[in-house]
């Protein structure tokens, strides 16, 4: 099941990054992200970052490492 689950966010990411200006035109700018990050690209960056992040964290749960991260972090913070 987690094969499934991953798939279908690494796809998701694909398409937040593929689409990043239907992304912009759908749910508007951001404005943290235009006055940070870029001049008047700042939003589109963020969607293509947020798009790439959702890939890695979606190969993740395909590979089981997810698992594995949030552990790590639970044991980290149950010291």
């Amino acid at each position: 099941m987690h094969i499934i689950i991953g798939i279908l966010v690494v796809v998701a990411g694909f398409m937040v990054t593929w689409k990043s200006e239907w992304m912009m035109r759908n749910f508007g700018r951001i404005q943290w992200a235009e006055e940070h990050i870029g001049s008047d690209g700042g939003s589109r960056l963020l969607y293509k970052f947020l798009g790439i992040v959702g890939i890695f964290l979606g190969l993740f749960i395909i590979t089981g490492i997810w698992t594995d991260i949030m552990n790590s972090i639970a044991n980290f913070f149950d010291r």
